[in-house]
């Protein structure tokens, strides 16, 4: 046949990485086609797909055995598990083991790990039987095993012994024959004489191309949509109906056009090719050369440091040695001195001798230096204490600085840019969103090291925790409530690094996070306020009915708050949220509400337009401040032209008569605590959770977040808060 006429030897031979099968690392043994291109052995994938259904009961059993920790299959490619594949197909062969048997039950499990490309391959219901078979693959292999064992010659499977060396080998008889035995066998006039004979080959199996799905019919047609050989009864009825097919001989014609055009491009630049890979030669040349000179440069910086170090040492062992020696001398001197208290030795001595003298002038003129000796060493007796201190507590040497400094001690370089962190963009809620940039707005970096760790009172130098970033921003999750964290990042290219960047102090809230959105059904009036598609923001229309009839108004009269609440309500716990009001805005009262109260503002006829009415409105009347000392089921405070004012009868303000202590410059985010537990509510300045005003309140009933407004006005909800981004407990509800 002409597919088995053999190519050169030299091009067999440069082509054999690419028939070695990347499961068993052999040549490929029956190849089948994978949906992803990639070709098997048939063996190896019904290995493979073995040792799936293994892995399937494992898996299975251990989530039965725990249901306290379910796990998600996730059918993932492993190299372990293609190794321990390859591994066992190895085992068996060496066994002897063939595997199954052609008409065994192909294996349920479908889907497994291309041991090529490593990606997740599915074989739908059909499994196996749906792979087309590699039939040019395979004859590629027997021309190469051909070529491979062209000195041992294939011999005649009928021959007596000796047997002859075969000519021929029929592809019916699956057997190979001398000219003799060949003419025996297929005589002229016979079936025999009709069945399809090739050169010498151990490979008889049939080189005809089927379909998967039926099975007796050959493919003659070729799907473009799919890009699949199919055969008639796939276009009429199949799943190939609706799609357009063409001819296999025009898709023979169309592909190896294809292929030889760029074959032919492939070996135009082969001299470009040449030259590229001498160029990578050098470049790993060049990288060897390199490589060795930043070793040493590397190992020329330690050799500094250790110097600088072994100075340092010697310096240190001189300074102790020096003050061994003169604390030595100082206790030496001072045990000579006791030794002489001592009776008959030295001053106790002595002092008998004179007490032995007569006469009086001459025990008198001795005795009286004497007696300051004696006097001294009495009181030295008396209140005892060393000349020196046995302890070195003054030369201990701190390294913990230097220490920190070593374990940083890496590869920096002036090409990587120092990143900033963004403190406005940054947030900090029960996670931290910690965003950063470049000054110069050019990145030259690969990845980032993100370090944060928590900040106490008690442990000043808490352990760092770091984490690995590709983009410029990352979540920190898991942070305890009421907290101080510090942040810092660097950058890296490669193994350099650069400086750790200025370190920022984020604080998390006293509470929960409790998530929420605007209430756009209970009280909301569309005719004055204007609510966005997501619900977490909310504007004021600033008064348009009142402008249209303006001519009609004679008299100065005030204008009425709008209300707006939250979506959710809550009984118990301690909860926290966040907002930011416009700049721009006139008078925004915000805060917490009972549903009681609610009810009130919402349906009582009463006059609320006054801002008389409300407690913290800002108007000097005596009844206000009883007013709000009894305990209310709401409280507002009122914020507007930038700034944040405090109710009158808090403690702050009773402490000076003076306004202005009342008014305080507006946070950029304003975060509202509120604790039912203990009947209590405190404003923040969310940036810096700083508490800026608190009271008591009513908890008795479903407190809501509730928010008034009047004049142009403008409210948003902290992205965190609106998105239920955060998640808080329900057993705290």
């Amino acid at each position: 046949m002409e597919g088995d006429r053999l190519e050169p030897t030299v091009t067999i031979k440069n082509i054999e990485r690419e028939l070695i099968c990347p499961a068993c690392k052999e040549l490929f043994t029956h190849p089948l086609i994978l949906p992803c291109q990639h070709s098997i052995c048939h063996k190896c994938l019904k290995e493979i797909l073995y040792f799936s259904i293994e892995d399937s009961f494992n898996d299975t059993a251990s989530e039965t055995s725990n249901q306290s920790s379910p796990r998600n299959r996730m059918h993932s490619p492993s190299l372990d598990r293609i190794d321990r594949v390859n591994r066992s197909a190895s085992q068996r062969r060496s066994l002897g083991w063939r595997g199954w048997k052609r008409n065994s039950l192909t294996p349920k499990t479908t889907t497994f790990p291309c041991p090529g490309c490593r990606h997740d391959i599915d074989l739908g219901e059909r499994g196996i039987n749906g792979l087309f078979r590699n039939i040019t693959l395979e004859t590629i292999v027997e021309r190469y095993r051909q070529a491979a064992r062209a000195a041992t010659a294939i011999m005649c499977d009928l021959c007596k012994p000796p047997p002859q060396e075969s000519t021929k080998s029929c592809m019916d008889c699956s057997a190979s024959y001398c000219n003799e035995c060949f003419k025996i066998h297929h005589p002229w006039g016979t079936l025999k004489a009709q069945h399809e004979y090739v050169g010498p080959t151990t490979n008889f199996r049939p080189k005809v191309l089927m379909c998967p799905e039926h099975e007796m019919e050959r493919v003659n047609m070729y799907c473009e949509l799919c890009r699949r050989p199919v055969c008639h009864l796939c276009k009429l009825g199949g799943t190939h109906a609706n799609h357009r097919v063409t001819t296999i001989s025009s898709a023979y014609k169309t592909l190896k056009e294809k292929l030889s055009k760029d074959i032919d491009y492939l070996i135009s630049k082969e001299s470009q090719v040449k030259s590229q890979i001498t160029e990578l030669g050098l470049l790993m040349k060049e990288t060897e050369c390199n490589c060795e000179r930043a070793k040493e440069e590397a190992s020329n910086n330690f050799d500094r440091l250790f110097d600088v170090l072994e100075e340092r040492r010697t310096t240190a062992l001189r300074a102790i040695e020096a003050s061994k020696n003169l604390r030595l001398e100082k206790l030496h001197y001072q045990i000579e001195e006791y030794q002489g208290l001592l009776e008959n030795n030295g001053l106790v001595g002595y002092a008998q001798e004179v007490l032995k003298e007569t006469d009086q002038s001459c025990f008198v003129q001795t005795a009286k230096q004497l007696h300051e000796r004696i006097q001294k060493a009495t009181e030295s007796l008396r209140s005892f204490r060393p000349a020196a201190q046995a302890s070195f507590e003054d030369f201990v040497i701190d390294i913990a600085k230097q220490k920190e400094a070593l374990g940083d001690l890496c590869f920096q370089s002036s090409g990587v840019d120092i990143p900033e962190i963004n403190e406005e963009q940054t947030k900090m809620y029960n996670k931290a969103l910690i965003c950063w940039d470049h000054p110069q707005k050019i990145s030259s970096t690969d990845t980032y090291i993100l370090e944060y760790r928590k900040l106490n009172r008690e442990e000043t130098s808490s352990v760092w925790q770091e984490r690995e970033v590709i983009t410029k921003n990352e979540v920190i999750s898991d942070l305890d409530i009421n907290s101080s964290y510090a942040f810092r990042v660097r950058g890296y290219k490669g193994s350099i690094c650069s400086p750790w960047s200025r370190e920022i102090i984020l604080h998390t809230p006293p509470a929960p996070v409790f998530s929420f959105l605007f209430d756009d059904k209970c009280g909301y009036n569309s005719e004055h306020l204007i609510l966005n598609a997501r619900r977490n923001a909310v504007e004021s229309r600033a008064g348009f009915p009142l402008l249209l009839g303006a001519e009609r108004i004679q008299a100065g009269c005030y204008t009425s708050l709008d209300y707006i609440i939250g979506d959710t309500g809550i009984v118990k716990g301690k909860h926290f949220w966040a907002f930011h009001v416009e700049p721009y805005s006139y008078l925004v009262k915000v805060g917490v509400a009972s549903d009681v109260k609610i009810q009130e503002w919402f349906h009582n006829s009463r006059d609320l337009t006054s801002p008389r009415y409300e407690q913290d409105s800002g108007h000097d009347s005596g009844s206000e401040d009883i007013f709000v000392e009894s305990l209310q089921p709401f409280t507002l405070v009122t914020l507007g032209m930038k700034k944040f004012f405090i109710p009158k009868a808090s403690p702050a303000s009773l402490a000076s008569k003076d306004s202005l202590n009342r008014i305080l410059p507006m946070p950029s985010s304003i975060g509202i605590c509120l604790d039912c537990d203990k009947g209590k509510v405190g404003f923040y300045d969310a940036d810096r959770m700083k508490c800026l005003y608190e009271r008591q309140v009513d908890c008795s009933h479903k407190m809501y977040p509730a928010f008034a407004l009047m004049g142009s006005c403008g409210i948003h909800l902290e992205e965190t808060i609106a998105a239920k981004y955060l998640q808080y407990q329900d057993e705290d509800m």
